[in-house]
């Protein structure tokens, strides 16, 4: 559970950064017609663009580098072995990241062929008709091989997304802070009291017992869900129904208000959101975060001793963390969308050896995340990608349980966002956020047209 290293380069910008920053061009990129539009990229033939934020480049970083040689040596993989050629185009990560140049290319019908997207953005896209078919190029054991991580990419049983990683949410904590406050591992908190009383415990006026994530985003919303599916709770139930005005969604909003509201948790992000130098710098002792922070620990920190534990939970309730991660998708109005679809299912959706073994150096050499495919899984935990104490604990204990991402649309997301900063940061009354949230998305849901949200 501990791991351990010295002092490197700061970390790139965060899924945090990325999905906070998303967020704020979410709204006035909610219409499906701002990604329909004529121009270039109609065309057939030539060689196919894939946009993405992983840019070739030399970093003290050893992943920083494995992860852009993963994408050069895919692409130069296909290109030896197809005529239709991909070239990579990198954006660099604020300008992706920020929202507005993806939907502004859709829009002027110059997106790129092959590009990034997260599950909260799915229906942004796919309503807008941009994502491609890649069902036709995957067989069914392929399918079947994903199993649940491809729920929020289909619609009608059709596959638009392929994941090419999944994140489980847990909690991190500081080994020494917790060693001097004369706590043990036997000290993990399993419930939602033990969490805040030991956050209380670990506070001082430069170190925040507990942090959860205050900036409103597509991921403040991702890491709040865990807490109020715990409770049983949900946005919409299974029949697509509003539901979010329930006691589960109240007591997690109830969570985390009394968090700050009790000094425990701060109002802002410490270290402006940067996780590792948070820990280090002894400004948090516990703090919500991804699995993605296990290898950007080991690649800045990698002798900072750290923990994780699983998501406590409420009384009564039950234990669930939510995934995230990145797919790879397909411009139905591209270039050549038969060509950029069948890259997608060969890169990541082949029953191939050479598919598999992408997707196990992804998760477990160039990044650290658990492989959205069984196969993958295995693979990687045979070649013992998963046995380092963390990665272990994420496999293991924090994996199982967990809720894919859901997929709502700007409006949604919206409401839900200001339930928890009124709640959070203004004091709000719980039950009145709540029932705004409720009735603002049951709104939007009575003119609703698109995929299903749920």
């Amino acid at each position: 559970m501990l791991q351990h290293g010295n002092d490197a380069e700061r970390p790139a910008p965060s899924r945090r950064r990325f999905l906070t920053s998303m967020a704020a061009a979410g709204a006035a990129a909610a219409s499906p017609a701002l990604l329909t539009g004529c121009g270039t990229a109609q065309a057939k033939g030539g060689t196919l663009r894939f946009w993405n934020f992983y840019g070739p480049q030399r970093s003290p970083d050893p992943a920083v580098n494995a992860q852009s040689k993963w994408f050069t040596d895919m692409v130069a993989q296909w290109n030896d072995t197809h005529p239709t050629k991909i070239e990579l185009v990198y954006l660099p990560q604020p300008t992706y990241l920020n929202g507005f140049k993806l939907p502004s290319a859709f829009a002027t019908g110059d997106g790129p062929d092959i590009f990034l997207l997260s599950p909260g953005d799915f229906l942004r896209y796919y309503n807008g008709g941009v994502l491609a078919d890649l069902t036709p190029h995957m067989d069914k054991e392929a399918i079947a091989d994903f199993g649940s991580s491809l729920d929020s990419r289909m619609v009608d049983g059709k596959v638009y997304a392929l994941p090419m990683e999944v994140e489980p949410l847990a909690m991190f904590y500081a080994a020494d802070v917790w060693e001097k406050a004369g706590l043990s591992e036997a000290d993990i908190p399993t419930t939602w009291d033990q969490m805040l009383d030991i956050g209380d415990k670990l506070r001082t006026k430069t170190r925040a017992g507990l942090a959860f994530e205050t900036n409103p985003g597509y991921y403040q919303n991702f890491t709040w869900y865990p807490w109020m599916w715990q409770g049983g709770g949900d946005v919409l139930d299974k029949q697509g129904n509003v539901a979010f005005d329930s006691p589960a969604a109240r007591q997690a909003l109830q969570l985390w208000q009394d968090a700050v509201r009790q000094g425990i948790a701060p109002r802002t992000n410490p270290a402006a959101g940067d996780v590792i130098s948070g820990f280090k710098a002894g400004n948090v002792a516990m703090w919500q975060q991804g699995i993605w922070n296990v290898s950007s620990f080991k690649a800045y920190a990698p002798d900072y001793r750290y923990g994780v534990f699983k998501l406590p939970v409420p009384q009564g309730g039950k234990y669930t963390t939510a995934l995230g991660g990145w797919t790879f998708c397909a411009n139905a109005q591209g270039r050549n969308p038969e060509a950029a679809a069948e890259f997608c299912a060969w890169a990541l959706g082949s029953m191939k050896d050479d598919s598999i073994d992408r997707m196990v150096d992804w998760c477990t050499r160039a990044k650290s995340d658990v492989a959205p495919r069984a196969s993958a899984l295995e693979r990687g935990a045979a070649k013992g990608g998963y046995d380092s104490m963390a990665m272990k604990k994420f496999k293991d204990e924090v994996f199982p349980g967990a809720v894919a991402e859901p997929r709502y649309p700007p409006v949604v997301y919206k409401a839900i966002s200001d339930a928890i900063q009124g709640s959070m940061l203004a004091g709000h009354d719980v039950a009145e956020a709540a029932g705004r949230a409720h009735r603002s998305i049951e709104a939007y849901t009575k003119s609703y047209k698109g995929a299903s949200l749920i």
